[in-house]
């Protein structure tokens, strides 16, 4: 009897200890599309898995995003997906069903990615806690809003730049920093000044919603990103998408099979672009005939001419699970965070054609620690291509190096998305993390870096100096009097 009793208050002790549960809340998330919703879906389907009700708020006419899914509910925005971004929002609180539903609804968290700025909005309007999965804001890196970010050595977004800067690029990193702050205030924030007029207290800007966020979740890692300042509410979930390589269809195992001791590289541009100009796919499809390796390149568009007996074009491939294979010696790749991160998990080296937003930024970053090499599209010859390819498949210091970046990612006590479900549970058990925001951030910018102080100072030591030379001068004048006098 008396050790029953014991084992019934351990058992009852040890849940009284465990931080309150927060399966099966309510979590509204509201998306960006394309390869971010790739991110998204991959959260979405842990948190699902665990008992939590996702509500999905976007556009029907998305590109990925499915209005019909087992794992969400999704609920229509009356907006087409070209609508300016400000507009979205305006749409969304003007409207009074969908907002009562979304009150009613009793959510527990808002989930957003803040490259587009509806969910941010719309989080703050509600009044949830809310976690970013961020990479990117609407004004650029999230670091660089959320994070003290010293132009010295932190690159601007945009900037194709290192930690290790000189004198010059020291200064174009200084105007870039400039620009974007003058697009954040001047351009951007008057885009919602009328949003915020109708809908906020007086005095509301967008800068202040986005960083009234309890928890960033950024998809960046410090073996993959260049070391920085960084704050308490900021998490790192760099690579959570990453998975171990699956076996492939039997016709692309055969396939990889034939390539023989000179294996195979892959080629792949992302979502956004789904072909280059005919005369650079002719360029890159010549080069492509003239090495014993076998190629597969997911390809879009009329086949080009010169394309060799060792190219497999395909519509869409299973990157993750090619990237993995042992046959697998190079990935040319358009610089986009996602497929970097798989060559960077599964250990391939990377040749960098970047086309768009951070592309060329994401490239600088392997290609800083040896483990890429980059070129422009608009200067691609078949010599320059081939020189590259070549280079990266016989000096064996590009797999070593990303081999050596892929031990280092996985040396981790948490996975990524471990991390990325933990975070998010721990804003829904806490009702937010307001312990976690730096004052910092809320100071107006004269009084974040001591402007006032520092003029309270100056103004001071002048008024000593030109009372102490005032002084002075008195004693100077009165005894150049009594020298008068007394001769």
């Amino acid at each position: 009897m008396t050790r029953t009793i014991t084992v019934i208050l351990t058992a009852v002790c040890f849940l009284m200890i465990q931080p309150s549960y927060s399966g099966g809340s309510r979590i509204l998330v509201m998306p960006s599309d394309g390869s971010h919703w790739i991110n998204m879906k991959v959260i979405l389907e842990e948190l699902h898995s665990r008992g939590h009700q996702i509500t999905v708020l976007n556009p029907d006419n998305s590109w990925f995003i499915s209005s019909n899914s087992s794992i969400y509910t999704f609920i229509e925005v009356p907006v087409k997906t070209n609508t300016r971004i400000a507009r979205v929002a305006s749409t969304m609180l003007d409207d009074s069903v969908l907002m009562r539903k979304l009150q009613e609804s009793k959510f527990d968290l808002m989930l957003t990615d803040p490259a587009l700025t509806a969910g941010a909005i719309l989080g703050s309007y509600l009044k949830l806690p809310m976690v970013f999965n961020v990479r990117w804001i609407n004004t650029g890196e999230g670091h660089m809003n959320i994070a003290p970010s010293p132009v010295s050595y932190v690159p601007v977004p945009g900037s194709e730049l290192h930690d290790q800067m000189d004198f010059l690029e020291r200064t174009k990193n200084m105007l870039h920093y400039l620009y974007s702050l003058y697009e954040q205030y001047f351009v951007i924030n008057p885009a919602y000044s009328e949003v915020f007029q109708r809908h906020f207290p007086p005095g509301t800007d967008l800068l202040s919603l986005q960083l009234s966020a309890d928890i960033w979740l950024i998809q960046a890692d410090f073996v993959f990103e260049f070391p920085r300042p960084t704050m308490p509410n900021v998490a790192y979930i760099g690579g959570f998408q990453c998975k171990e390589a699956k076996p492939l269809p039997a016709e692309l195992e055969a396939f990889m099979q034939s390539s023989g001791e000179h294996g195979v590289i892959i080629m792949s541009l992302g979502t956004l672009v789904s072909s280059l100009p005919s005369e650079i796919t002719e360029t890159i499809a010549a080069a492509f005939a003239q090495l014993p390796q076998k190629v597969i390149w997911r390809f879009v568009g009329e086949k080009p001419s010169s394309l060799g007996n060792n190219t497999l074009l395909v519509n869409w491939l299973p990157q993750n699970d090619l990237l993995g294979h042992p046959k697998t010696r190079v990935f040319v790749a358009h610089g986009g965070l996602n497929g970097l991160y798989e060559a960077m998990c599964l250990g391939v080296p990377v040749l960098g054609m970047p086309l768009l937003f951070d592309q060329f930024d994401n490239i600088v970053r392997l290609k800083m620690r040896g483990a890429a090499r980059m070129m422009r599209v608009k200067l691609l010859t078949k010599e320059i291509f081939l020189e590259a390819l070549k280079d990266l498949l016989e000096n064996p210091s590009y797999r070593k190096n990303i081999q050596h970046l892929s031990q280092l990612h996985r040396d981790q006590p948490v996975s990524p998305l471990d991390t990325a479900i933990f975070w998010i549970e721990y804003v829904i058990r806490n009702r937010g993390a307001a312990h976690l925001k730096s004052a910092g951030l809320s100071l107006p910018w004269y009084t974040y870096f001591c402007l006032d102080v520092a003029a309270i100072v100056m103004t001071i030591t002048g008024t000593f100096i030109w009372g102490s030379v005032l002084v002075f001068r008195c004693l100077c004048c009165r005894r150049s009097r009594k020298k008068m006098k007394s001769e």
